[in-house]
């Protein structure tokens, strides 16, 4: 089995990902992805853990009677989710950050809006966020930035000594997701992959039925992000301006947390069992170019002179401890219904979604499909019994933005452990340099570094 990458491979790999980028002038210019790095060529054997620094699994936070939040980026997704910290009880946007002031004003005129003091602004640049994180008045951070931004912050943020939160993917790197698990560490804090999807209603149900054993012994569970992006990814501003960039860079799945963390969580990866080693394979990239040439009339455009690498359809398969297999899949370039595929076999019986079904051992119709109804008398998660309507209401993607930020909230308040930890976030995350590794070397099997260091089996 071949388990690693060396450096005249990655080298060529470099290459090849990052032809199109010199001429991609359009976007935020930044190196090929590749990993050059040396966890590349031994994923799984961990960095030694420094003297001073402590595990984080099972640290629960100090109690907050009001948590002090920072923002830093301050776009669609940034306010999308300063709206739901807004409505939650004891909660203050303290700060905010942005390269775009205007977006900043709108930010904090959403706070003034809701009865809060104005926050501070910081705009003065890119790394503006640096002098952010030093104010003594913040208890966590969370950053809405474009990817490649998410490291520098949350690094920043462990460095101050404070909390922090990411949307997804947390890291690009195994190197990235290493440093931000030892920064943790070396810091006592928290550093999280704000996954709204594992807050989805169907996915709690879910995970309490598997927990109750409904399904019997899980064996095998599906996970996905299938989102025709096609027009979003080429307009001209918002995520239009980056996103697109990635496509340009690395041919792998590049956005596996969604469909990765709620599985991770019916199966307790982390928590007695734990990704192992993942094959990978693209097919060709058509999606981007297609839609180019279909819609970007000016041959002036810079857009033309991208070269989009990314497969439109990547899938992998990936093993865990205790040998149950998980689907990996990505594919935002084609018109398709979306779908997190969602799924998971056990000895007793099957959930799928997209649309929710499942079908368990025994129930009356044989052996069809039927509707979850019935099992929301049952296993509603009482998340979602509490504030499920405030949450249809007031958030985003079908409530559960807003029940991720209630959680968060609850637990710093009440200084519970955190639901999702750095191990868990650099582990789904990992996926996406893995599977650019894979892919290059012919879908060879990739091992995932334990970002526990043995601590994955309690």
């Amino acid at each position: 089995m071949t388990e690693s990458l060396n450096r005249r491979d990655l080298l060529k790999q470099a290459l090849v990902t990052g032809a199109g980028i010199a001429a991609a002038n359009a976007l935020t210019p930044m190196p090929a992805v590749a990993e050059n790095i040396t966890a590349a060529t031994a994923p799984d054997a961990a960095p030694p853990r420094a003297a001073f620094a402590k595990s984080m699994k099972g640290v629960p936070f100090a109690r907050h009677e009001v948590v002090r939040l920072a923002v830093v980026g301050t776009g669609l997704r940034g306010r999308g989710q300063i709206s739901e910290f807004l409505a939650i009880e004891g909660v203050r946007i303290v700060a905010v950050a942005d390269t775009v002031p205007e977006k900043a004003a709108r930010a904090v005129k959403m706070c003034t809006d809701a009865g809060q003091p104005a926050p501070a602004v910081y705009t003065n640049g890119e790394r503006d966020f640096e002098r952010l994180v030093e104010r003594d008045d913040i208890d966590y951070v969370y950053t809405a930035t474009p990817w490649e931004w998410h490291v520098p912050v949350l690094l920043a943020a462990l460095r101050a000594g404070k909390h922090c939160g990411a949307e997804c993917p947390i890291g690009t790197t195994l190197k990235d997701l290493w440093e931000l698990v030892d920064a943790s560490e070396k810091a006592q804090r928290h550093c999280q992959q704000l996954e709204n999807c594992n807050y989805g209603y169907n996915e709690m149900l879910v995970n309490r039925l598997v927990h109750d054993g409904v399904l019997g012994e899980v064996l095998y569970g599906s996970a996905a992000y299938l989102h025709d992006l096609r027009e979003i990814l080429f307009e001209n501003r918002d995520e239009g301006l980056w996103r697109r960039g990635w496509h340009t860079r690395m041919n792998g799945n590049l956005y596996p947390t969604h469909g990765l963390g709620p599985v991770a969580g019916y199966m307790d990866l982390n928590r007695g069992d734990r990704m192992t080693y993942m094959v990978s394979m693209s097919t060709p990239e058509r999606g981007l170019t297609l839609h180019r040439e279909a819609t970007v009339t000016d041959r002036n455009d810079p857009k033309w002179q991208e070269r989009y690498v990314t497969g439109d359809l990547n899938s992998s398969l990936i093993m865990t401890a205790k040998g149950r297999n998980i689907l990996l899949q990505h594919d935002v370039s084609n018109p398709r219904p979306y779908s997190r595929l969602n799924g998971v076999q056990g000895t007793k019986g099957v959930f799928e979604d997209y649309p929710a079904r499942i079908y368990v051992d025994g129930q009356a119709g044989g052996e069809r499909f039927t509707g979850i109804d019935e099992w929301k008398k049952t296993h509603e998660h009482p998340l979602w019994t509490r504030v499920g309507e405030l949450a249809r209401t007031k958030g985003g993607h079908g409530g559960m933005d807003f029940i991720l930020a209630y959680r968060l909230i609850e637990t710093m308040r009440e200084g519970l452990v955190p639901d999702i930890d750095v191990y868990d976030s650099a582990s789904w995350s990992a996926p996406m340099p893995l599977s650019q590794m894979s892919v290059a070397r012919g879908s060879a099997p990739m091992r995932f570094p334990d970002f526990t260091r043995g601590n994955w089996s309690a």
